[in-house]
This record gives C-alpha cells, sequence and structure tokens, in this order.
C-alpha cells in the first residue's frame, strides 16, 4: 500500500491510539494526568507533514476529536481517517489519498474503520486494474515521457468502484459489524496527475473545500469540491421518495408541526438557517426509522432500501497557482461553521497543524454553546505552497474543467439557533437562579474604553474574524470593540466561569491554556468542575487564539460548563453590556445618516462626507424636565433626538408641539453661530445625538459653507 497513516479515533488516555499504523498499549488510567496527557485525551495530534509531487508542494495536518456525550461516557470516536502516499507505487503512477470517514449508529466507529481500511486498498486495486487491462497508456503528454497517468475518467471509475465495493463487503462483514443501522459518510481528495489533478469522492455530508487566493490579496474564497448529501437537496429528495421514503422532521414524525415537505423548498442552501438542529430525514413508509439525517451513504442496509445508497459523487479538476488550501472535514465542523469561516480560521495560520486545531476548537465551543452535546470532529487542513499548472495536450483532450458552478447549491444551511433540548435545559436552569435586573443601557461607554497596542488589535481581530456574531460589525464598531475589550490576567487554577452561572462576558485566550469541564448531572463531588472535555490553548507565538462564551453576548444564559486556568494566561473580555451599546450607538447612527439626508442644508454632501459628520455627533442625554435650550440664546448645536420626546414653544409659532424620534432642532446654526428661535424641553429621560458647529468646520472644513454658497 505504500507508505501511510490512519487514525481511527482520538488517542483518549487508557485507550489504544493509532499513529502511523503503529498501536500503543493502553496505559493505566492516573488520578492526576500531565498536560500532554490531557491533551492527547482531546485530540489526536500529529506533527506537520509534507507532500512533493509533480507540480505540488503541500504540508498537511490534522486533527481528531471525540465528541461529549453526557449519557454516554465511553462512547468512542465515531470518526475515522486515512493518508496514504504513493498509492501504485509499483506501476510508476503517483498518488496521494487524504480521507475522513463519519460514522454513525451504534456500529459507527466500525463502519468508519472498515471504510478506512479497506476503501484506499480498494482504489489501489482498481487502478492496478486499469493497469493491467491495458487502458492506461504512457506518455500522453508526448516529449517522451515515461510517466503513467490515468485519464479523469479512469481515476474517476477507480473511485466509484471502490467505495460500492466497499459498501457490499461491509454488508457482508456480520462477523465484524452490525450495519443494518449503522454506517458512515466517506469525503476523500486524491491528489493525482497529470496537472496537478484532484479527484473528488464523496457519500455522505462530510466535506471538502478548496480555498482559492483573491486577487492581490491575502484573503481566500471557498470553492466546495464536494456536494451534501441530505434531504435539503431537491434531487436527493426526490430520489429517496422515487424509493418509496419519507422526508419528515422529527417535529413532523411526532406531530408537533404539520407534515409540509414543500417547506424544504423554501431554504436557500449555503446560508444560515434557524431549525433548532431539526433537518429533515428519511424515514421508511412502514415505521419511525431509520430517521437519517444523509441520503447516502456506506453501510446502512436497511435505508439502502430507501435510496440511502453508496454511490459516490465524483469530480475532478487541475490545481491552480491561485489553490492555496484544501480542508476535508467531517459534519461536525460545518454544522455551526459556513465554508469562508473555516478558510478564515485557517488563514490567520502559517502551519496547518495549528489551523486544524483553531477550527476544531472553534466547532467545538459553538456545540457546546447550541447544544447539549457536541459531535466528533476531525479535520484534514493541506497547505498547497507551490502549485505549478499545467497546459499541456492531456488536459486539453480530457477538459478537465474543474467542480462545478451548482456545487454551491448543494451545502446544507448553516444553524445558528440551539437546539430544542438546550433551549428546554437553560430554562430549567434559569428557575433555580436568582433573578437578574434589567441591564443599564445609560452607562457611559467613553469611562469603559482603553488604547490598545496594534499588535492587541490584530490578536483580538484574528480571534474574532471568523465569528458569525462580528461578521457584519462595522469599522468604527470593531475599533470601539477593540477599545472596550478589558484585559485580565489569570493564574493557574482560576476559576474564569461556573457551570450555571448566568453568563454576561465573551472571553478570549490571548495566551494560555483553561480546562473546559462539564457536570453531567450538576453535581461537583470533589470539586474539580466535573469531566474534562476540551481545553483551550492560546499562544502569541502561534497566533492562536480561541474564545469562549459568545452566546452571553447575545443573551442572559446560565453557563454550559466551566473554565479553569491550566496555566497562567491573559484572557480578553467583552461584557454584553458594551457589547450591545455599541452595536445600538451604531445603528442609532445608521438612523441619523438617513433623516440627515432629508435636510437641505446637507444635501450638498456625499456619503462619505455625511458618515464622517455624523461620527462628530455626541450622544447627551436629559432628565425629565430639563431645559435643553432657550428662545433667543446664541449657540451653534444642532440636536436629532434618538430616544424620548422634547416640549417645542416659541413665541411666534402659537401653541408648544411634542418633538418625537428622529426630529431634530438648531437646524441653521449647521452653517453659522445663532438664535435658537425656540424653547426645547425634555419630556422624560430623553437622549440627542448632538453636532456643533465647531465640530463640522473640524471634520470637514469650510466645505458645507461653500456648497451651500454655490
Amino acid at each position: 500500500m505504500g507508505c501511510g497513516v490512519s487514525s481511527s479515533r482520538g488517542a483518549e488516555v487508557g485507550e489504544v491510539s493509532h499513529i502511523n499504523g503503529v498501536s500503543s498499549a493502553p496505559r493505566r488510567r492516573s488520578v492526576t494526568m500531565t498536560h500532554e496527557e490531557i491533551e492527547s485525551r482531546i485530540e489526536s495530534i500529529e506533527e506537520t507533514k509534507s507532500i512533493t509531487m509533480e507540480g505540488i508542494k503541500a504540508r498537511y495536518a490534522f486533527v481528531s476529536q471525540r465528541g461529549y456525550y453526557p449519557d454516554e461516557a465511553n462512547k468512542p470516536n465515531q470518526d475515522a481517517f486515512s493518508i496514504n502516499h504513493d498509492l501504485c507505487e509499483q506501476s510508476n503512477f503517483s498518488s496521494h489519498l487524504f480521507a475522513v470517514y463519519d460514522g454513525h449508529g451504534r456500529d459507527g466507529h466500525k463502519c468508519a474503520q472498515f471504510s478506512r481500511d479497506n476503501v484506499p486498498l480498494l482504489i489501489e486495486r482498481y487502478v492496478s486494474q486499469a493497469f493491467r487491462m491495458g487502458q492506461l497508456s504512457k506518455g500522453r503528454r508526448g516529449g517522451g515521457s515515461n510517466s503513467s497517468v490515468l485519464s479523469r475518467e479512469e481515476m474517476q471509475r477507480a473511485c466509484h468502484n471502490a467505495h460500492v465495493e466497499c459498501n457490499r463487503m461491509m454488508h457482508r462483514s456480520t462477523d465484524k459489524l452490525n450495519d443494518s443501522l449503522s454506517g458512515t459518510t466517506a469525503i476523500s481528495v486524491a491528489f493525482h496527475g497529470p496537472g496537478p489533478t484532484i479527484t473528488v469522492s464523496n457519500v455522505g455530508d462530510s466535506r471538502a473545500i478548496l480555498g482559492k487566493r483573491i486577487e492581490r490579496s491575502k484573503l481566500l474564497r471557498p470553492l466546495p469540491l464536494s456536494c451534501d448529501h441530505t434531504s435539503y437537496r431537491s434531487d436527493e429528495r426526490q430520489r429517496i421518495k422515487s424509493c418509496g421514503g419519507r422526508i419528515l422532521s422529527l417535529d413532523q414524525i411526532e406531530g408537533l408541526e404539520p407534515v409540509d415537505e414543500s417547506k424544504w423548498d423554501s431554504i436557500t442552501l449555503g446560508e444560515t438557517v434557524d431549525e433548532s438542529g431539526d433537518p429533515p430525514r428519511v424515514w421508511s413508509p412502514h415505521g419511525e426509522y431509520p430517521g437519517t439525517a444523509f441520503t447516502r451513504s456506506i453501510g446502512d442496509m436497511i435505508a439502502e432500501e430507501l435510496g440511502v445508497f453508496a454511490d459516490p459523487e465524483i469530480d475532478s479538476m487541475q490545481l491552480k497557482r491561485e489553490d492555496k488550501m484544501i480542508v476535508v472535514a467531517s459534519d461536525g465542523v460545518f454544522e455551526f461553521l459556513t465554508n469562508q469561516a473555516v478558510l478564515d480560521i485557517c488563514a490567520k495560520f502559517d502551519d496547518p497543524l495549528a489551523a486544524c486545531r483553531a477550527v476544531v476548537a472553534e466547532s467545538y465551543e459553538l456545540w457546546l454553546q447550541y447544544e447539549l452535546r457536541t459531535d466528533d470532529i476531525t479535520m484534514i487542513c493541506i497547505f498547497l505552497d507551490e502549485v505549478q499548472e499545467s497546459l499541456d495536450s492531456y488536459e486539453q483532450r480530457d477538459k478537465v474543467s474543474g467542480i462545478s458552478p451548482n456545487m454551491n447549491a448543494g451545502m446544507r444551511p448553516v444553524r445558528q439557533e440551539m437546539s430544542k433540548e438546550k433551549s428546554r435545559h437553560l430554562s430549567k436552569m434559569r428557575t433555580t437562579l436568582p433573578d437578574i435586573p434589567d441591564e443599564n443601557e445609560d452607562f457611559d461607554i467613553s469611562a469603559l474604553l482603553t488604547e490598545k497596542s496594534t499588535d492587541d488589535k490584530e490578536r483580538i481581530a484574528e480571534a474574532i474574524r471568523a465569528s458569525v456574531i462580528f461578521k457584519d460589525i462595522s469599522n468604527q464598531q470593531r475599533e470601539l470593540i477593540f477599545s472596550a475589550m478589558e484585559p485580565l490576567a489569570v493564574k493557574k487554577g482560576d476559576w474564569v466561569i461556573r457551570q450555571g452561572e448566568m453568563g454576561d462576558r465573551f472571553y478570549i485566550v490571548d495566551n494560555g491554556k483553561f480546562e473546559v469541564r462539564i457536570l453531567p448531572d450538576g453535581t461537583d463531588i470533589d470539586g474539580s468542575g466535573g469531566k474534562l472535555v476540551h481545553l483551550y490553548v492560546g499562544s502569541r507565538a502561534t497566533h492562536a487564539h480561541p474564545s469562549f462564551g459568545e452566546l452571553a453576548l447575545m443573551y442572559s444564559a446560565p453557563r454550559a460548563a466551566s473554565i479553569i486556568a491550566q496555566t497562567d494566561g491573559q484572557l480578553w473580555a467583552l461584557h454584553r453590556s458594551v457589547f450591545k451599546k455599541i452595536l445600538a450607538q451604531q445603528n442609532i447612527r445608521k438612523e441619523a445618516i438617513k433623516e440627515l439626508r432629508k435636510l437641505d442644508v446637507l444635501k450638498c454632501l456625499v456619503s462619505n462626507e455625511l458618515v464622517a459628520l455624523v461620527e462628530t455627533m455626541e450622544e447627551v442625554n436629559f432628565a425629565d424636565g430639563t431645559l435643553i435650550v432657550s428662545e433667543g440664546d446664541t449657540g451653534d448645536a444642532f440636536f436629532l433626538i434618538v430616544k424620548g420626546r422634547c416640549q417645542i414653544r416659541s413665541s411666534v409659532r402659537g401653541a408648544p408641539s411634542v418633538l418625537h424620534v428622529n426630529n431634530y432642532f438648531g437646524k441653521n446654526m449647521l452653517l453659522k453661530v445663532g438664535k435658537y428661535d425656540a424653547t426645547v424641553v425634555a419630556l422624560g429621560a430623553t437622549k440627542c445625538l448632538k453636532i456643533s458647529l465647531s465640530a463640522v468646520e473640524m471634520k470637514i472644513g469650510s466645505l458645507l459653507h461653500r456648497r451651500n454658497a454655490a
């Protein structure tokens, strides 16, 4: 089989680990684990490796982490992966295969391991058959080359036959496993010549993505290399229904929602969706089984009768110079992270191992926030350091055009809402906690802002770059968030968060190691904080800055886990009240821009000038009955009401009237110092945005005067 690396599960203390094909004897579980033992319990770690073949120089790494299952403490990691080099080396055919398998069901781990052990062997077998049958010709590219190459169709045929045959073999292996209601997904990327070319094979809902460099920038944009096989896809639904299967969510099966299959047609694939972790599933017309959320798999013999088969979707493409990264991962990565978010995290690192660890940590954190459990998470990251494009006759004849553009439509939507079970759990926890008073929105945020260095800002920006909650903030909001971040020095053993307490802060690990511990039953007998399920490692040297507690920025909820400092370290903290105030202030200013556009005196300003003007506006608060301005007084300030109301009265206007939100007074003061033509008094607590003529002149000079004069 050539040189290979394979692993069936994360290397856990007291279990057999399989790294580089070598099995180590189980170690006795110790009472006090070392840092190294804790890390090995959480992750399957391998140093970064390199591959070199015609047209490619690349580095790769992988991380596989067992999920957290509160009701199944000894449940094995059902993910597996394989990395195989020099397939069919005896035939002078250079190929590297990277694959991830995600098992499910009682024997899911056995199904994943079975596929891991057999799919690469079968691909090698069918490629060798192509050689023996004379289907492969040498020197296709001309110039007297002695290299052996496969056409795109031949490589795809070998991969297809391998997956289908592995499925048949699994059905027959009843002495090793029971695949009646168990199985596995399979996603693989094979590097081979000429070109260089990759062939991607997919069965199920794990995923491969390619990161392409955006011209003249360091940013990457994602190109999906696989199409998720789920019932969100209309073509997959129709195929399942043609085989007699039903497509329903669990709520529909249980009668909590009406049976309406058309609801899935309204979802735009690839975008976010709030379905509370209740996706469309495949069911038998005769009972409430098998309930698979995917529409293709290896194994799942009962579901196969309903159309859930093992035929892979396969495509090939030649790599280009702008192709910089390939990610192959189980669906645990993509439940809450978009393709773009995964690439954004990876792009922060120069080492693929650091990139893998960061993505897995972010995925794990999101699972803990939105679910009562976490999925097993496995990821292979390949950095394409050098790609030499090929424009030879082979490419022209076989027309390797790349992955179909409609693959974007095959991405299942990303979740942004916690599951119903998690919501009920948090509601139950809230009933045992004291009432929390409403947050005070009228505090002075400026008193909480501190200057940050450029390095500080860069590290904070790296940490929040891929976070959904920070995705749409403006540059001004981003700067305020940098200033509002509170530095926290922690000592080894400090409790940052206690499970069950109400959360009000979001944290970024600037440096240090922090344990995540969970009490499944809520009882902390030994005071340890519960079972160790994860470890956050922050390092300025490696640019690793994981974060946790993101939900606390959105609403007050009991913490799902405890966070304890394993070493001395440094955190950045952001309070929910501050975050909400920053967002609210920016929204207020956006509304202010809309209102100011209506003023004749400001219509001469273009958009960026108007934005600059609004940025100078000062937020001022007035208590009930406060006299804001008096008729006849000299001044230079304009006021826009953003909260509350005011009474305005004038000696020449008759009866007093009331000004409401988005009403203004002092308009003429934008051009020159003058006298107010009315008296304005606050009616109740009132908030205004105020701008003075001096601020206008400082920001945009005499531009406003010149344009109005013209």
